[in-house]
């Protein structure tokens, strides 16, 4: 990056892995909401809710990321909050219907793990999807979010020591913005008798330049 460039490149969040599986778990949760409880529970909105703020809030804090990596931060944990009370919904689903929450190492586990990490787009999990609903799985599809949700959680996570590895190296916004300013005051001096600049042009910074004139 020059030194008197201060953005970053902006972030396309589509491509992060992290998105599309929060992606993936609003598509699921729509579903398994909507087809599992009886209209007219809240918990039907407040589940929804909470994928659509996992989402949104990844997709805002990398977009804001490129000029605040403290909004960015601030932005993740809120997406991370937000998938932690999604877990603890689907986790009690399971736990007051006395249904199986899958453990590692169990073939329904095992299986579901593998397709996770050989699928990433929600497109790829709508079948398996539409077969849940079709068959009344419930208990399929609410561990598979668990599953979802817990791999959503380390990528955002290993996604923020990277960010704080490179602000340690970097900095934030402010000092690129310092940096970048002091590079271009380096390359053109106040001066305090115009012209000084090559074609009788004063310089940006001088009071007597016409784009700082008092009209």
């Amino acid at each position: 990056m020059s030194n008197t460039h201060f953005l970053h490149a902006p972030g396309d969040y589509h491509s992060q892995l992290f998105y599309k599986k929060a992606e993936t778990l609003y598509d699921i949760t729509y579903a398994f909401a909507n087809a599992f409880f009886e209209k007219g529970d809240r918990t039907i909105d407040q589940m929804v809710q909470a994928a659509r703020s996992g989402k949104q809030n990844i997709a805002e804090g990398i977009v804001d990321g490129v000029t605040s990596k403290e909004m960015m931060i601030k932005l993740f944990n809120v997406a991370k909050g937000s998938l932690a009370e999604l877990y603890e919904d689907y986790a009690d689903y399971l736990r007051v219907r006395r249904k199986t929450a899958w453990q590692k190492g169990s073939e329904d586990f095992e299986r579901t793990y593998a397709f996770c990490l050989n699928h990433s787009e929600a497109t790829d999990f709508h079948p398996l999807i539409d077969k849940s609903l079709a068959e009344h799985k419930d208990i399929e599809l609410a561990n598979l979010s668990l599953m979802l949700i817990k791999q959503t959680d380390y990528l955002i996570h290993k996604f923020l020591e990277t960010a704080q590895e490179q602000f340690v190296a970097e900095g934030g916004t402010k000092e690129a913005m310092y940096a970048a300013r002091s590079k271009w005051r380096d390359g053109n001096p106040v001066c305090h008798k115009c012209p000084v600049l090559p074609n009788n042009e004063p310089c940006l910074s001088c009071r007597n330049h016409p784009r700082n004139r008092k009209r």
